[in-house]
């Protein structure tokens, strides 16, 4: 595997488990040093020690994006000891639970904090770090979801709004040359998948794909890290589909 990484510092939020792990592992494989934030910190801890075994440099740090002061203060510490950081990957967010299975009925209260979290954080969390960013000529990219292009429900709208907040992104930051991206899995098979998802539907979703194959979170990682790379230097404003061609684009409903 190429190192294109090697000498580089990778940021992943949401890097306790699934597709957050599996960016850290991509990333680490080709040479990056990381840092790594997680809001439970035993499977944070557990992605760590899986790196570390391997070789791989990273850190740690605990810090809840619902909160701007917890976000901002993380940002400044990383700023303070990382002058430079040439990727953010913001991949933590809401994805199971009510969030994904309501809509109409829910009150402004959730919606507020379903936006805050999953649409809105990745913002405040990548402009707090700009600085280290823009010195790398670095890439933001944000995670989306299939479920974005036909929302039915209030996970699909938070992760449609990330899309547009990622144009809106990329234009802004690309003053400093700093790229944004944002990649729109299709069905993955990761254990908060299997778990969290109603029976049926990973048939479902599946029978709707052109191409019949189970996704993992590393075809998404592998995604990631080809736009993270030099490889991807002419890429930015885009909303990358990994969904093996679903033809519909539109989930739990």
């Amino acid at each position: 595997m190429s190192k294109r990484f090697t000498d580089r510092l990778v940021l992943v939020t949401g890097a306790g488990g699934g597709l957050g792990r599996a960016f850290a592992q991509r990333f680490a494989s080709e040479g990056a040093s990381l840092i790594l934030t997680d809001v439970d910190v035993p499977l944070l801890e557990e992605t760590a020690a899986l790196l570390r075994a391997q070789g791989t440099v990273c850190s740690t740090h605990k810090f809840d994006l619902a909160s701007e002061s917890e976000t901002l203060q993380f940002a400044a510490e990383i700023c303070s000891q990382h002058p430079r950081l040439d990727v953010l990957i913001n991949n933590a967010g809401l994805a199971y639970g009510e969030i994904s299975h309501s809509f109409a009925a829910l009150s402004q209260q959730k919606w507020l904090r379903y936006f805050a979290i999953n649409s809105i954080a990745p913002l405040i969390l990548a402009q707090a770090l700009r600085p280290s960013l823009a010195e790398a000529k670095g890439v933001v990219l944000n995670v989306s979801s299939m479920a974005a292009f036909m929302p039915a429900t209030a996970y699909g709208v938070t992760k449609s709004s990330l899309n547009a907040m990622t144009y809106g992104m990329a234009n802004t930051f690309g003053a400093d040359g700093i790229r944004v991206n944002a990649i729109a899995p299709g069905l993955m098979e990761t254990p908060a998948s299997t778990a969290q998802l109603p029976p049926g539907t990973h048939e479902r979703i599946q029978s709707q794909q052109a191409l019949k194959l189970h996704g993992t979170a590393e075809d998404i990682s592998a995604l990631a890290a080809f736009l993270a790379s030099d490889d991807a230097r002419f890429i930015t404003a885009e909303i990358m589909s990994c969904d093996a061609g679903n033809r519909l684009r539109g989930w739990r409903s």
